[in-house]
């Protein structure tokens, strides 16, 4: 092992080694930083390749001695793409299937019992990682006093893959073993938190965009339960699951594509994984959490809220133009639409017929706004805000464990202010990571500073004790259908009821954009 105390060198600042902790399969040592303490890259799972591809996530194996925790695991196979893995200063990290891995950030290896902050990376079902360096922990941890732990799982085809009709009782529940490894990471907070001064009985679970569908569909796993007692959804609101047909489809075309014979298992277990994300990449469609009547034996959040699940705090946000993330990404000319532009580019989204009367709301609730502002705010209601609003009345709905309703406004000056507030510009704040990501944000300023400051205490106060209020914002109330509290994250943040009211009523005409089993984004 060598000298377990010397200054080092990782990562660009002075390491020293940090105390070895036991784990239920091994001890780990990981690194000392400013009195943070961080554990990198320890097994939750085994690998999951070979005769473990598509089955349940298994035990990890266990090992004598002490394990270095120092570098992250791998990441889950995928497609790197700037909105999963790209857009901020970090890491690209190593992919394969032995990603069952974990990350722990921690003031101390005590028993201070402090909260637990789990994070769900975004990147839909398809992408992302739990290793970016926008996700470290440390700020976070040594604000708030808790533990944050990070997690990679299986994605796309490797975690969503339905064979349930052709795999026999080995392969149950196929079509949602990476949310069972998300059960698995939750397990092993559960069973060895305690060792890195966590308190296994005040675990929050949060994530953006495909991290909050993570979390809005453990609010509806019988598996999940018990295993965390708040959960965050921001800009990650998932109602319904794949259906069972549909998902089957899916896999008969992955067959297809490979030239393997339907329902052929075991050769789709052999195949290569650099082949088999090439093929699923080809295949049209998305591979995602299925209702298979395994794990899950309803849609989470259609009808109405779960009902195992209504004693559990949580919150919900979306950032108010998400899309000019992802469809000014891939299309950028649409920073550049004029209002002649407005009907046909909107008509892609909403009713044709209803263009006029959508686009004469938003520019009364919204004066002075540009074209281009005009359609991402609409894109954006009718897609993230629509379906966050939905999750959030159907929660009030249920008249228990409280909900807390959100919105980032505030308005990045990077590409000259063109973006607005897009999807996952709140990550460097809740992270208290602003340092890192100035493609994000733009060089670090007072009000980048003030931004971090509340809501990085927000999300540590509800972490604490189930409820947002800090010093950091005004009183914040729960939501509730009649004067429907929002805080808006700006500089300064405000307190607003039923703030966009014209616009909230205009979307209430539609269904979720999930309804159709196809969503707008991810």
């Amino acid at each position: 092992m060598g000298d377990t105390s010397s200054p080092r060198t990782e990562g660009g600042w002075r390491m020293t080694r940090s105390e070895a902790v036991a784990t239920a399969h091994g001890t780990v040592r990981g690194a000392e930083h400013e009195g943070i303490r961080v554990f990198k890259g320890i097994r939750y799972g085994a690998s999951t390749e070979g005769a473990n591809r598509f089955r349940p996530p298994q035990p990890p194996p266990t090992w004598t001695g002490e394990l270095d925790a120092l570098a992250y695991g791998d990441s889950a196979p995928q497609t790197f793409t700037r909105l999963a893995l790209g857009g901020t200063k970090g890491n690209r990290p190593p992919l394969g299937e032995d990603c069952l891995r974990l990350n722990v950030w921690t003031p101390g290896c005590d028993d201070a019992r402090r909260p637990v902050m789990v994070w769900l990376h975004g990147g839909g079902f398809e992408a992302g990682t739990g290793s970016m360096l926008l996700y470290d922990g440390t700020n976070v941890a040594r604000r708030g006093d808790v533990v944050v732990v990070t997690i990679n799982h299986r994605l796309n085809v490797f975690g969503h893959c339905y064979l349930d009709d052709v795999g026999g009782d080995d392969l149950a529940g196929s079509a949602n073993v990476g949310f069972l490894d998300v059960v698995a990471a939750l397990e092993w907070v559960a069973e060895n938190v305690a060792g890195f001064g966590g308190d296994p009985g005040n675990v929050t679970i949060y994530g953006q965009s495909g991290g909050g569908r993570k979390v809005s569909i453990a609010m509806a796993a019988p598996a999940a339960q018990g295993l965390f007692h708040r959960g965050i959804v921001q800009s990650g609101s998932h109602l319904r699951l794949h259906d069972p047909d549909r998902a089957a489809g899916l896999t008969g075309r992955l067959f297809d594509e490979l030239g393997l014979r339907a329902g052929d298992v075991r050769a789709l277990q052999e195949v290569s994984t650099d082949r088999l994300v090439d093929a699923q990449a080809t295949v049209r469609g998305r591979f995602s959490p299925t209702l298979d009547g395994v794990v899950f034996d309803r849609h989470p959040w259609d009808p109405d809220a779960p009902s195992l699940s209504a004693h559990i705090p949580l919150m919900v946000g979306t950032c108010r133009t998400e899309l000019s993330n992802q469809v000014g990404t891939m299309d950028p000319t649409t920073f550049d639409i004029t209002d002649d532009d407005l009907a046909e580019r909107l008509a892609r989204y909403v009713p044709a017929d209803d263009v006029a009367e959508l686009v004469d709301v938003v520019r009364r609730t919204n004066p002075g706004a540009s074209a281009p502002e005009v359609f991402f705010t609409l894109v954006t209601a009718r897609g993230y805000w629509l379906d966050s609003v939905l999750q959030t009345e159907r929660k009030a709905e249920q008249g228990a464990a409280p909900v807390y309703s959100y919105r980032l406004m505030w308005r990045t000056p990077v590409e000259g202010g063109r973006r607005i507030t897009p999807h996952s510009l709140d990550l460097p704040f809740v992270f208290d990571n602003v340092a890192v990501a100035p493609d994000m944000v733009g060089d670090p300023t007072e009000e980048t500073a003030a931004l971090a400051h509340a809501m990085s205490e927000s999300w540590i106060a509800f972490a604490h004790t189930g409820d947002p209020n800090n010093g950091a914002v005004p009183p914040w109330a729960p939501y509730d259908l009649d004067r429907r509290t929002v805080m808006h994250f700006d500089v300064p943040p405000a307190v607003v009821d039923d703030p966009h009211r014209d616009e909230r009523l205009a979307m209430s005409r539609y269904e979720t954009q999930q309804a159709a089993g196809r969503a707008l984004h991810r």
